[in-house]
């Protein structure tokens, strides 16, 4: 029988409150997956869990397991990522790979890579100037994670050997297709010779490698369009935070 109360590692993905002074927060955990629980009295004046609960915070919990919702006892920040606070850009970049995971990821299923992937790509964040390259990276690995590696290497629909030219790439098949087949694919977008080398290059190297990759502006937004597609085919649905990420880039929010 499993203890009624366990200690984790956890990052902070969502909070809401609950009742007058409760949260209800959404957690990452090293060794249980997603969880779902209250912290009680977290909004009060002086509370011992709330900086320690924060969004985008890494903690030590101890919890006490619920019929419903497991209850915070403890809390204990680890990193709390205070550069983020003070840069609005990178802050919504931390939120979008937070709604990845929340989104991508079911209940209790324990990641501990995925976990250790996320906590890397925020200490990145919290040290970077600009958080593209690493939203780029982040979600092509969690695609990859999740089931759903993209095809790369050969075409997705005909598996021939794919030409150093310009080919398409298609979430609904799966990958990269020769220009015989991506042409009559309406949904397909163009993917330039570039592209292709840095999505193969990211999908097999640890961060320290793919962030030597030289990328101009260009080619960033190509990588970005082809991702989201991706991102937006899979979960049938566009992430509340690009819209926040958009606006910001394009200057319509004020810092």
């Amino acid at each position: 029988m499993a203890s009624r109360v366990y200690q984790t590692d956890a990052i902070i993905i969502k909070k809401h409150k609950f009742a007058e002074a409760d949260r209800l927060l959404t957690l990452f955990t090293a060794d249980h997956g997603k969880v779902r629980a209250i912290a009680k009295g977290a909004m009060r004046p002086g509370s011992k869990l709330g900086g320690n609960v924060e969004l985008l915070t890494h903690s030590r919990l101890m919890l006490a397991r619920g019929r419903n919702l497991d209850i915070i006892t403890q809390a204990q920040a680890i990193e709390t990522f205070l550069t983020l606070r003070d840069n609005l850009e990178l802050m919504s970049c931390g939120f979008y790979l937070s709604e990845l995971v929340d989104t991508f990821t079911e209940d209790g299923v324990e990641d501990n890579e995925l976990f250790n992937l996320f906590l890397s790509m925020l200490r990145e964040l919290a040290a970077a100037e600009d958080g593209e390259r690493i939203a780029r990276y982040f979600e092509l690995r969690l695609l990859d994670r999740e089931g759903y590696r993209p095809q790369l290497q050969r075409c997705a629909n005909c598996n021939c050997e794919l030409p150093a030219e310009v080919n398409y790439y298609s979430p609904a098949q799966g990958g990269v297709l020769c220009r015989s087949c991506g042409y009559p694919d309406m949904a397909a977008r163009t993917i330039s010779v570039n592209a292709l080398k840095v999505l193969r290059f990211w999908l097999n190297s640890d961060f320290a490698n793919a962030s030597r990759v030289k990328i101009n502006s260009e080619l960033s937004r190509e990588l970005k369009a082809l991702l989201r597609d991706n991102v937006k085919y899979i979960l049938e649905k566009q992430l509340k935070s690009i819209e926040w990420m958009d606006r910001l880039g394009n200057g319509d929010l004020v810092p």
